[in-house]
Parts: C-alpha cells; structure tokens; sequence
C-alpha cells in the first residue's frame, strides 16, 4: 500500500521499517494475551445467544447483520466444534487485523510514529483491545471494516490521483462490509459526507464517478440484508430504529454516554483523545487530514450522546466506540508530538495503561476460574457475578439425571433473550430452547413459543433472580413443579422447574 508524505514522526524508511517491526511485536502480544483470555473464560451472555440462535443459517438476524453471527459460525463448522476459543477465533484475528490497520491509517496520515501510538492506544483500550478483539460481537467485524474504510478513503483523498479510483471501490466494499456487521455504520458514512461538503477539494468529488461507484458496491455487500428484512417485515431496522424513538428529554444522560465512553476507553486514554480531538475540530476544514478524522469519528460519539437525552433507555456505552476508533490517529499523532518535545509521561502512560488492562483480566479470570473474588467479597458472591461468563454445560448432565434430556414432546425455556442463549449454547443443541417472553430477539423467529403450544417445558431460573418461577412462567403453563437446583461450577446456581401444558398468555 502507498503512503503519503506525513507530518509528524519517523518518516525515514529505516524509522518506518522499525516502527512496523514494534508494531508486530503489539499485535502478536495482544493476541497472545487475548487467546489465553478467551480460552479461560467461558462466552459471555451476547456471545452465547449469537453462537446458538446463529445455529440456523440466515442471510440476516433480529438483532444485527450477520457477518459476526457467520463468522461464529463458520469457525464452529470448520473446526467441529463450539468451544469458546474456537468461536472467538475469527474475531482475535480480527482484532491483530484492525490494529495493524489504524496504523497504517496513523501512518499514512501523520507519519510512523503516530501510527504506532495510535495501534497501541487500540490495544490498551479495553473496549477494543478487549471486547471487540477477541469476543463474539458485531463490533470486532465493524472495527475492521470501518479501519479498512479510513485507510483506503485516506489513500483516494490524499494519496496519488491516479490510484484514487482504485481505493474508492476499495473503501465500498469495506463500507459495505461494516454495514453487513452493524447498521450504526451509517453514522462514519453521514460523516464522509460532511467532509467532502466542506471543503472545495471534497466539493469536486460530487462531480465524479468514484463515490457512486463506491456507494453501489458496498449497497452491493449489504444487499443480503436488505432482502432479509423485506421477508421478515423489516423487523431489525424496525427492531434497532425504535431503541431512537423520542420518549422523554433527560438532557443528562448524554453527559452520561460520554462519561462511560470515558469508562470503557479508560479515562487516561480518553482525556488525550479529547483535547487531540478537540484541537483538530478547532482547525477545522483548513487542516484537511485532521479534519478528515473528525468527521468521521464524531459522528457515532454525538449520535449516541443526542438519542440518549430523548430515547426510552440508556444506549449502551460501546455503541459509540466505532467513533472513538477513527479518532485514535488523532490520539496517536498528540502522543508522538509529546515525544518529540520530550515529555516524559509517555513511557510510564503506556506501562501503567498495559498492567492495569493485564491485571484486571487477570481478576476476572481468577473470578471466573474459582471464584476468587467472590471468596473474598462475599457481597460479591451473592450477586453470582461469573454465572454470565461460565458455560452451562452443567446442564445438560442435570437433564440426562432426571431422564429429561431428548425427552419427546418436552422444550427447555427461558424467561429472558440472554437466558435462552446460554442454555442453548450450554446444552449445544441436544434439545430445543424456547423464549418465553415479550422480547425474544431471533428465537421468536426460529423457535416461536406459539410452534410448541401444548407442549411441557424444563424451565431455567437463575438462582437469585429478582422474579420468581412463579411470575416470570405463572401465565404461561397450567402447572409449575420445581425439580432442583443445578451448580454450575463456582459461578452459581441454576433453579429448575416444570411447567405443564405451554399456552400463550392472554395480551
């Protein structure tokens, strides 16, 4: 790939070469660290329901697209098995893939060293060092997509004209593709738009083929999805369309979306990356390759700020990380200045940043392996805070105990989405898994509770619930009769029932 003449850091080949080479020692660290992480700890409650509701091939799903749920998938099919490490496969490669792009991006935009910083800001930030690069989740994929989409747009706009037409179709396809992974892609596209509208250099693009040709192609990508929602009655753009709809003016909790940005990115992190980004806005159109990054990444860290001071509920805080990711050059160029002048921070930033992630994956693993925490906090206990990242295999023996497991004319429910999720992906698919709520996500596509009408049901109740057997399944069967607990390892206790005769509750 080209490069264009950057403005900050090592800009000499030798100075590049070296800082590609610390830029591989990163990646392969983090994705040492990141499979120890995933084969330690078991999926968590998003993960297990795309890897088992994802059972059943589609060209599209409820929640999301499906790239991340084919991704999951297809690791699952060619390995023959679901065994966590295997399923968070294709997301950790992922994860080395987007780091060594936001690189390429810092580099190519202010020069080697700024690459760098901006690759190990990445890694250091849980939200994506973490989370999106090594769980099973459609933001692994989007980061991707969407760091692949920056660079090359980067090479059309700033690079040589005469590869310009090349690295449009190549930004479309990936805009296509982070489209395929999550619709909140819209977003980095609307802020392309309001860069190429202010400035006259972006201006002229109007007047040209490539952006259209672009457009189509990543329509092109996308076009699976589009097909799936005109068959299922657009439930996913309905589904995620309404978590904006106006519902009542808190005006605080934007303040609140940005400050868990803060939390997730963590906050030493986050604070540079503001007052980098901050300056950039201030220079405005005049500096173009700064601007070109505020554009793209305020658009999501806005968006999400705004629908929270009017939507029904809290947006989550990863929502707007797409953002925060092509804001990371811009972090990366502020921490190579920094160096430059002499500043000593750097160095103990970075260490202290690194130890701090590393040890609290540490914790969690110690949490989730044997309950470590929870032994010496017993308040901790009481909540069964690892129930959600230990796999439920436990239950599938429990079943077979009582002569229950495979048993004609018998389901397995769930109260919740993510409930349903861990038990299917805890029993893999040895019996059917019902949702037996208002909000079932894709099982109420695959597995309708109104198919199994009449049908008796192993019920699932988290020990500790707030809500007992009684009200979360009392309107939906004739008859409920507890069969026990069952343990699941150090992490908890599952309640198990019986309900007799499943009918759909009256409206």
């Amino acid at each position: 790939m080209s490069g264009s003449v950057a403005e900050t850091g090592t800009m000499d080949p030798a100075g590049r070469r070296a800082a590609a080479r610390a830029v591989v020692v990163l990646i392969v660290a983090a994705t040492l660290v990141r499979l120890a992480f995933a084969a330690t700890i078991g999926l968590g409650i998003d993960e297990s329901y795309m890897v088992a509701a994802g059972r059943q091939a589609a060209w599209s799903y409820f929640d999301h697209p499906p790239l991340a749920w084919w991704l999951a998938r297809g690791a699952a099919a060619l390995m023959g098995s679901e065994a966590p490490i295997v399923v968070r496969l294709p997301f950790i490669l992922l994860g080395a893939g987007t780091t060594w792009l936001i690189w390429r991006l810092g580099d190519t935009l202010f020069g080697s060293r700024a690459g760098f910083f901006a690759a190990l800001a990445l890694t250091l930030a849980p939200v994506f060092g973490v989370a999106a690069g090594s769980w099973v989740l459609p933001d692994g994929p989007l980061d991707f997509a969407l760091a692949g989409f920056a660079l090359a747009l980067a090479y059309a706009l700033f690079g040589p004209p005469s590869a310009a037409a090349r690295w449009w179709m190549v930004a479309g396809v990936a805009g296509g593709l982070a489209l395929l992974s999550k619709y909140s892609a819209v977003l980095i596209f609307a802020g392309l738009f309001v860069f190429l509208v202010s400035s006259a250099d972006g201006r002229r693009w109007f007047r040209r083929p490539e952006p259209y040709l672009a457009a189509l192609a990543g329509l092109l990508v996308f076009s699976p999805v589009i097909a799936w929602n005109a068959g299922h009655d657009w439930a996913s753009f309905g589904f995620q369309g309404g978590r904006a709809a106006v519902a009542a003016f808190r005006p605080w909790m934007g303040l609140l979306v940005l400050l868990g940005g803060a939390l997730f990115l963590l906050p030493w992190i986050f604070a540079p990356l503001a007052l980098a980004t901050w300056r950039a806005a201030r220079a405005g159109p005049a500096d173009a390759r700064r601007w070109f990054l505020v554009c793209l990444g305020l658009g999501p860290v806005i968006a999400f700020a705004l629908i929270a001071t009017w939507s029904r509920g809290t947006p989550l805080f990863h929502w707007a990380a797409p953002g925060y990711l092509l804001l990371l050059p811009l972090l990366g160029d502020h921490l190579a200045r920094a160096v430059a002048a002499g500043r000593r921070w750097v160095r103990p930033w970075a260490w202290g940043s690194a130890a701090i992630v590393v040890g609290g994956l540490a914790i969690v693993a110690s949490e989730v392996r044997g309950g470590a925490v929870s032994i010496l906090l017993p308040a901790v206990a009481a909540r069964q805070p690892a129930l959600q990242a230990v796999d439920w295999t436990a239950l599938g023996p429990a079943l077979a105990g009582r002569g229950l497991l495979g048993r004609p004319g018998l389901v397995v429910g769930a109260a919740q989405w993510h409930v349903a999720g861990k038990v299917d992906y805890g029993l893999g698919g040895a019996m059917p898994v019902v949702c037996l709520c208002r909000d079932p996500r894709q099982y109420g596509l695959i597995r309708p509770a109104s198919a199994y009408v009449g049908w008796d049901a192993v019920l699932v109740v988290p020990a500790g619930s707030r809500r007992s057997a009684e009200e979360l399944y009392g309107d939906w069967f004739e008859r409920l009769t507890p069969l026990g607990p069952v343990r699941i390892g150090t992490a908890g206790t599952l309640e198990l029932w019986m309900g007799e005769g499943l009918h759909l509750p009256a409206e």
